[in-house]
């Protein structure tokens, strides 16, 4: 069955490593006959929450940027993969902005069931995505019908490029072919 594929690259930075993860991901689920859509939050405008809650009402946030186009499709979608850098041993502040303002889809009847997480870090020690996937999951758990379905983890770069000859790539596009 082919599934309506997410991909978010939440990194500023363009050509990056976790945005080369995304695009093996992306790959690999398009290999596999997925519909495939990747976004990159690059020259998105996406504005914090001011928690005033009226989207659960109005199944759309009030705050007019690019999260509102972002959030209908993660609605739309059968399986939602971030990618992310690892900062201070924590996901990009905006992935955790956009979490923030996915909170219309609480209250809808989204699709997606499997969400995946992909990251890349200068640091190579164990667990440096730790915190990052804790808080990816305490978003996941408002959302009874989906579950964390698997992860891809790159330490040890930093610089663009530096992921080129790391085996997480081949690990990013194999997990998107499984979907």
């Amino acid at each position: 069955m082919n599934k309506n594929v997410l991909v978010i690259s939440t990194s500023l930075r363009n050509g990056g490593n976790s945005q080369a993860l995304a695009k093996h991901f992306a790959d690999g689920a398009s290999k596999a006959d997925n519909s495939v859509e990747m976004i990159s939050l690059v020259d998105k405008t996406i504005n914090f929450c001011r928690g005033c809650l009226a989207c659960q009402k109005l199944q759309k946030c009030v705050i007019r940027d690019d999260s509102n186009e972002i959030v209908e499709k993660m609605k739309n979608a059968d399986v939602i993969c971030f990618a992310t850098p690892i900062y201070y041993y924590e996901m990009s502040g905006q992935m955790k902005t956009l979490l923030d303002r996915a909170n219309p889809l609480y209250a809808s009847d989204y699709k997606f069931r499997e969400v995946y997480f992909l990251s890349s870090a200068a640091e190579d020690e164990e667990d440096v995505d730790k915190k990052a996937l804790n808080g990816l999951q305490g978003w996941i758990d408002c959302f009874e019908k989906a579950e964390l379905k698997g992860t891809v983890f790159a330490g040890g770069v930093t610089d663009i490029g530096d992921i080129k000859e790391h085996g997480s790539l081949d690990s990013a596009f194999e997990l998107g072919k499984r979907i």
